[in-house]
């Protein structure tokens, strides 16, 4: 009886070790009798996980503050993405036009479905679009996180096995959500990672963590962004000290990868550029820090798509993050490393 108890507890250590994975990617993770399975792993392993979930459900990290104030200060105007035409009061004469593309206002006063949108330039109302500042921000550690992070890219009930169907009665998700990463299967071609108990979502719906490689030469503080996971880490030599989600260049104006370093930093600048449906006007962009050229970080208080590329180049943060990481590379920082560089992604079904 000893003998056999032994053999047990010697496979339940080696089962709690080893992410569980299907042999040809084409099965569910567990293929012992249903009683020796407890959510898609053998259920040796999953206890053994169990009390670590149950310790740690959430990522050792604080959230960057949020300044309510300052997102209602960069919670602006976007014009109709066709051009509107000025006027010199409200139901005036005409005076000028402002072009199609993706152009943002400030508004100085309102007055009978009217904008004062410049000095003594006017639009109708329904003419403008008011666009609230994102309210996400990163994490800061203290100490470095445990186990893998991924953060959730849009709202999702999780499902209490791998490839299965999301549980009806389970809560949705939020967007945006950081979670620790238990345990990996692969189903049908995808992986899908345990977040939580009995709760699994698929890896497509996230944005994970890669760790970078500090580049040679590189020392103190300095900055990685993974243009594959759309994220954004900031390092003390080797420590992880701050992550986040950035959106970057789309594929045909794509961020380039390389070693660079912060080469002129603006606390708010006005960016331009582009023409006909590309053309852009965006003011008092906050904390800008440019590194490759014309490329630089820096707050984005005109979308909220954090965790895919979507800019003409630049690296969009929040209006949070983009403070956080201007305050803590100024000074004797100022002229921080940005290495931009991809990481590796398995081939995952849609």
């Amino acid at each position: 009886m000893m003998r056999y108890f032994a053999i047990f507890m010697l496979l339940s250590v080696f089962l709690s070790s080893t992410p569980a994975r299907a042999d040809d990617g084409s099965k569910a993770s567990c293929y012992q009798p249903e009683a020796l399975c407890l959510h898609g792993l053998p259920a040796a392993q999953y206890q053994m996980l169990l009390p670590q979930m149950l310790a740690q459900p959430k990522p050792n990290a604080r959230p960057v503050p949020v300044d309510a104030q300052m997102l209602h200060r960069y919670s602006l105007y976007q014009i109709d993405p066709s051009g509107i035409t000025l006027y010199d009061a409200p139901n005036g004469a005409p005076i000028g036009e402002l072009p199609a593309g993706l152009v943002f206002v400030g508004m100085r006063q309102q007055r009978d479905g009217w904008a004062e949108v410049r000095r003594g330039a006017w639009s109708p109302l329904s003419q403008l679009r008011g666009v609230p500042a994102s309210t996400y921000s990163g994490l800061i550690f203290n100490t470095p996180p445990t186990r893998p992070i991924a953060w959730l890219l849009q709202p999702t009930q999780p499902s209490s096995a791998p490839g299965m169907p999301p549980e009806p009665t389970a809560p949705l998700l939020a967007r945006y959500t950081p979670f620790y990463l238990f345990a990996t299967a692969r189903v049908d071609g995808q992986d899908w990672h345990l977040v939580a108990p009995g709760q699994w979502l698929p890896a497509q719906r996230l944005a994970h963590l890669v760790p970078a490689q500090r580049p040679e030469g590189v020392k103190g503080r300095w900055i990685a962004v993974d243009l594959t996971e759309q994220t954004l880490a900031a390092y003390e030599d080797d420590q992880l000290v701050f992550a986040t989600l950035i959106a970057s260049g789309r594929p045909e104006t794509a961020t380039g990868e390389g070693l660079f370093r912060i080469w002129a930093r603006f606390q708010w600048s006005t960016l331009f550029g582009g023409s006909g449906a590309e053309y852009y006007y965006l003011p008092s962009v906050p904390y800008v820090m440019y590194f490759d050229g014309e490329i630089a970080l820096h707050g984005a208080y005109w979308h909220d798509d954090f965790g895919t590329p979507r800019s003409q180049g630049c690296i969009n943060l929040s209006l949070s993050d983009a403070r956080w990481l201007y305050a803590w590379t100024d000074n004797f920082y100022a002229d921080a490393w940005v290495y931009v560089w991809r990481s590796e992604r398995d081939e995952q079904a849609d």
